[in-house]
C-alpha cells in the first residue's frame, strides 16, 4: 500500500493502530502440527494465522499433500501459496467469514474435523456456523493482537497543519484502537477526515463512532486504491497525504 501510493505521488503516513505478537506457549502448536493429518481442512482467518502457525508447522513436519488450507483474502493466499501450499479454498469476490461460509466446500461438513487457526478472540460466527453444520472445530490461537504503544503527534500535527486528507482503516478493531491512541482532539479531526474502508462491516462501526465521511470501497488494497483515487477525482485534494 506504501508503495503504491508513493507511485502515485501520494504522501503515505504510516500509523499501525495493531501490533501482532506471538504467543509465550507454543505448545497447543506444535501438538497440532503433530495431528494434522486428523484434519479434513485448516482455515487460517488472515495473514498471520499462516505465519504465525503456518511457519511452525513447517519446521516440525511436512504439510499434508491432500490437506486443503481454507482462507479469506487475496493477501493469505500469497502466504499459503509462498509456502508450497497448492490446494487452497477461498472465496473470489468477497474476503470474510460469511463468503467463506458460502463456499460449496464448507457446505456438508457433517463429521469433519477442521482446525481454525486465528489470533486471540475475534469473530465467532465461522466456527460457530461450522459447528451448526456438524463440523468438529478446533480453535487455535497461534498470535496475539493488541493496542501499539505510538505517539500520535505526527498525525495531530498534519491535522493542525490540515495536510491529513485520508486515513484507510482495514479493520474494526483497528479503528477502536485509533480512536483511542489518538484521542479526543484526534477524534474531532477524525470525524471529519474521509476515512476509506474495504469492508461493509467496518463501515457499520465507523458510522456507530460518529465518523461523518466514511467511504465503502472494494476489498483490499486496490479495493482502497481505487476508493481513494475515484473520491479524490471528484473532490480534489489539498494536499497529497
Amino acid at each position: 500500500m506504501v508503495q503504491a501510493l508513493l507511485e502515485r505521488a501520494a504522501v503515505p503516513v504510516k500509523f499501525p493502530v495493531l501490533a501482532i505478537t506471538d504467543v509465550d506457549d507454543q505448545s497447543a502448536i506444535l501438538d497440532a502440527a503433530i495431528r494434522l493429518d486428523q484434519f479434513d481442512m485448516v482455515v487460517f482467518v488472515s495473514p498471520n494465522a499462516v505465519v504465525k502457525a503456518l511457519d511452525i508447522f513447517r519446521r516440525h513436519r511436512a504439510w499434508p499433500s491432500g490437506l486443503p488450507a481454507v482462507t479469506m483474502g487475496r493477501s493469505s493466499e500469497l502466504e499459503l501459496a509462498a509456502r508450497g501450499i497448492t490446494r487452497i479454498i477461498s472465496p473470489s469476490i468477497r474476503f470474510d467469514s460469511e463468503a467463506l461460509l458460502e463456499l460449496p466446500e464448507l457446505q456438508e461438513v457433517r463429521g469433519k474435523k477442521i482446525l481454525v487457526c486465528r489470533g486471540d478472540g475475534g469473530r465467532e460466527l465461522l466456527g460457530k456456523t461450522l459447528m451448526e453444520r456438524g463440523a468438529l472445530v478446533e480453535y487455535l490461537t497461534c498470535y496475539h493482537r493488541c493496542r501499539p504503544v505510538a505517539d500520535p503527534t505526527p498525525l495531530l500535527d498534519l491535522w493542525q497543519a490540515e495536510k491529513l486528507d485520508a486515513v484507510t482503516i482495514t479493520s474494526s478493531e483497528g479503528l477502536i484502537n485509533l480512536l483511542a491512541m489518538v484521542g479526543r482532539l484526534g477524534q474531532a479531526w477524525l470525524k471529519h477526515t474521509p476515512t476509506f474502508v474495504p469492508h461493509a462491516r467496518i463501515a457499520e462501526q465507523a458510522n456507530r463512532e460518529g465518523l461523518e465521511n466514511v467511504i465503502l470501497t472494494e476489498a483490499g488494497d486496490d479495493g482502497l486504491l481505487r476508493g481513494m483515487e475515484a473520491y479524490f477525482a471528484d473532490h480534489g485534494i489539498r494536499q497529497k497525504h
